[in-house]
């Protein structure tokens, strides 16, 4: 199932806090029907073009938080998100079930095109390039782009806790990367990490053990002897993982195992990337070891790597949680562990959705106080959220006893406490130029047509010129 993670969306449209009739998306998944008779008063947003010379914005976008009639009489709220697919459906669940807890206020819930284009919107807007929303989805691994930059207000933790929303809700590793400068700038509503799904009856095949729902795999050796034994099971291959054409994948799958090193790294910009080079070398070594032709395959794609674990060609599938509904839909028990541990340190690579405040030129006291009412509102609506297989932010709806009903999403939610972000620069993050360009370079070296070396060198090439660009916000 494509998602706002893989995909980009061609229009922009308005939710206003009702849940519209769902359709089947083309790629198998479902969305968000186009044409709800109660939802007559969606309306187009103009349309970010990206172009071959750059970016262009047309049309205004002051005319975006407009309150449409049915907000009259009321606290109108415009959220900005970019959810299509299983993802807007339930965010419109969750917008709904807020609108009917606060009648007093009006959620005006806009779905923007996913990409280079939503976050140059964002950044036009809240730099006074048009009336920015109350409120708009961000990336976690973006913030370091805007929060800098004066793009975006922190949260005032008081407020925030007048409602039952406090530090201690939230896992160490994702509420410190929401923060800057010592001041909260993202709310999060979830973390989405990058996972093992597994077929529970090729490991059994294999001869593998389960414990607790998860493969007991421990260290490299261990792991590729596991792929092995899958592909005997399988009697095609044991592991899927799927990164032509696909830069992102190549990146979460390389800073996830990264992290699993201990290897340190420094991109400060104006100075040389620093990387352990011998413990990146030693990913890409582990990588082409997997990428044999008979663990993996050597050359393939995102899709085929899918189709081939749904067909049950292969016992292990590498990709986002966000993959879940599909998954189930072929393979009714598929299960799913955070990344295995290959070097040492258990790490997963992870982003996260989350709640930003883009900055105001004239602050509404009364607009501000709605704006968290419904931002926390919709954090505690995170039950709805996790059937898609995001794993809640908000910790409180992971202890409960109905998230633990959820399988496989219980069995890899301690994927968050050991979650992996992008560093810490602005130009990193969900959708950039950074990870189409450093995941690209890493192809050669897992087709096998270059050595581990190459890919680290080409990617401390692509880091150098990264950080020798000023930070455009």
């Amino acid at each position: 199932m494509m998602t706002e993670h893989d995909k980009g969306v061609p229009t922009g449209r308005r939710r206003a806090g009702r849940m519209p009739a769902a359709r089947r998306d083309p790629a198998g998944g479902t969305a968000s029907g186009p044409g709800s008779p109660g939802l007559s008063r969606r309306r187009l947003l103009q349309a970010a073009l990206v172009g071959a010379g750059g970016i262009a914005l047309g049309g205004s976008l002051a005319g975006c938080a407009t309150e449409p009639a049915a907000g009259k009489g009321k606290t109108s709220v415009t959220v900005w998100d970019l959810f299509t697919g299983s993802d807007g459906a339930n965010m419109q669940k969750m917008v709904s079930a807020v609108s009917k807890a606060n009648t007093d206020l009006y959620v005006d819930s806009v779905t923007l095109a996913w990409g280079a284009p939503y976050y140059t919107k964002l950044a036009m807007a809240s730099s006074g390039g048009g009336k920015p929303p109350e409120a708009a989805i961000m990336h976690m691994s973006r913030l370091a782009g805007y929060a800098p930059g004066g793009l975006l207000e922190p949260f005032d933790l008081d407020a925030l806790a007048a409602l039952g929303v406090r530090k201690e809700d939230f896992t160490p590793a994702v509420w410190q990367k929401a923060q800057f400068d010592g001041q909260l700038y993202a709310l999060p509503l979830d973390t989405h990490p990058y996972i093992s799904f597994f077929n529970p009856a090729v490991a059994e095949a294999a001869g593998l053990t389960v414990t607790d729902g998860k493969l007991a795999i421990s260290g490299a050796d261990d792991f590729l002897d596991a792929g092995r034994a899958m592909a005997k099971a399988t009697g095609d291959t044991g592991v899927s993982f799927g990164y032509l054409r696909d830069a992102a994948s190549c990146w979460r799958m390389f800073w996830g195992l990264y992290n699993q090193t201990g290897g340190g790294y420094e991109l400060t910009p104006g100075r040389s990337a620093q990387l352990d080079e011998k413990a990146a070398t030693g990913v890409f070594e582990f990588l082409q070891e997997m990428l044999d032709g008979k663990i993996a395959a050597r050359d393939q794609d995102g899709g085929a790597a899918e189709g081939r674990f749904m067909t049950k060609r292969t016992g292990m599938f590498f990709s986002g949680e966000w993959e879940l509904p599909t998954l189930q839909s072929a393979l009714p028990d598929v299960s799913a562990m955070p990344m295995p541990t290959i070097f040492g340190t258990p790490a997963t690579y992870a982003d996260s959705h989350s709640f930003v405040l883009p900055k105001q030129s004239s602050p509404d006291p009364e607009k501000r106080a709605a704006t968290y009412r419904v931002l926390a509102g919709l954090i505690k609506q995170g039950l709805t959220w996790a059937h898609a297989g995001h794993i809640p932010a908000y910790q409180p709806i992971v202890s409960s006893d109905a998230y633990q009903d959820l399988t496989p999403q219980k069995i890899y939610a301690p994927a968050a406490e050991t979650a992996v972000f992008d560093p810490n620069v602005w130009f990193t993050g969900a959708g950039s130029d950074f990870q189409n360009r450093i995941g690209d370079s890493m192809a050669e070296t897992l087709s096998g047509k270059a050595t581990p070396k190459t890919a680290v060198d080409r990617m401390l090439s692509e880091m150098n010129r990264f950080l020798s660009q000023p930070n455009p916000a």
